[in-house]
């Protein structure tokens, strides 16, 4: 059952008891029931004048509450600032509202404090597994792999003419396993990033779209080597998570990558011409909610403009915070 709001509920006790007060006051004064009829009048014009006066007081007092509540409900954690307006300022026309939107917004601080410390807690925690798992993959499989090729080639010299066909083809799929792991490590833990920069570690991933029947550029104008490497990093994850989707998933022929910096803050942009994709898929592995996670640990900014048919274009704006390394 749907409770009745709180408004209401003031306004029809009070035209009650006022009601109840006007019936009163007649039968202690002796109120005769021949006027039965103007007593009525009477208790429904006070009850009248009562509901307006608290209409007029009430509204004043509920209104800035209601504003504030329902700005709450359009809450966004996944939005800087967490969609707020900027009247939600701690400071408000009447009492009430004012503690109510001081809580709120102290609250709304709280979580995004530990939303902040538990997403870079986790985001930590995954880039640490990438460069383990990473320099596994390297040190161990790729050891293994390399002794396998050693005793290939061993063999080689001793095994009959025959087998010869099958010793090469086998040492070029051991070859070919060595370059996909090699690959791979790369992507997990991106080397080129802490040895060559971001701007290098974007071009190699560009480079590596090469192939018939795509058409892949990348244009940065601006150095952006100086940036804190926690945003570093969040723009080449981002700029990797957007090109593999544009290569895997839409079909592109084109995909343009672009770095620049603009009105005080470094964007990065990935457009793509391929199939595009619908609200309902972007849900569903797509990564675009790492990719937002990402830009908001960095007070970033991520918009994804995507419709079937006309393509998408991935662009990130994070704000320009020179590294703090001597």
């Amino acid at each position: 059952m749907k409770r009745r709001p709180i408004f209401t509920e003031v306004l029809l006790l009070n035209a009650a008891m006022v009601a109840l007060a006007a019936a009163a006051a007649a039968l202690v004064t002796g109120f005769s029931t021949d006027h039965i009829g103007t007593l009525a009048l009477i208790a429904a014009a006070a009850a009248a004048l009562t509901c307006l006066l608290n209409v007029a007081i009430l509204r004043r007092r509920f209104t800035p509450l209601e504003a504030v509540i329902t700005e709450m409900e359009k809450v966004d954690l996944s939005q800087p600032g967490a969609n707020l307006p900027a009247w939600i300022d701690g400071v408000a026309e009447t009492e009430e509202a004012e503690r109510l939107e001081l809580a709120f917004l102290r609250m709304m601080r709280r979580l995004e404090a530990e939303r902040h410390r538990s997403s870079r807690a986790a985001l930590a925690a995954q880039e640490e597994e990438r460069a383990r798992v990473a320099r596994d993959l390297h040190d161990q499989v790729n050891q293994s792999l390399t002794g396998v090729l050693l005793r290939l080639e061993a063999t080689r010299s001793e095994a009959p003419p025959e087998l010869a066909p099958e010793i090469e083809e086998t040492s070029r799929l051991a070859h070919q396993a060595m370059d996909e792991l090699l690959t791979v490590a790369r992507q997990l833990r991106p080397t080129a990033l802490d040895d060559l920069g971001l701007r290098a570690a974007i071009a190699g991933l560009v480079e590596q779209l090469d192939r018939p029947g795509l058409n892949a550029s990348f244009t940065c104008d601006d150095d952006p080597s100086g940036l804190d490497p926690d945003l570093q990093l969040v723009i080449y994850r981002v700029s990797q998570e957007a090109i593999g989707n544009a290569v895997r998933h839409s079909g592109a022929s084109r995909v343009e990558v672009t770095l620049a910096r603009k009105d005080g803050r470094f964007e990065l942009s990935v457009a793509d011409d391929g199939s595009g994709f619908t609200f309902e898929q972007a849900t569903s592995g797509l990564g675009l909610g790492g990719m937002r996670e990402r830009a908001l640990l960095v007070g970033g900014e991520l918009d994804i403009e995507s419709r079937p048919g006309h393509g998408t274009t991935v662009r990130l704006w994070v704000p320009i915070r020179e590294s703090t390394d001597a």
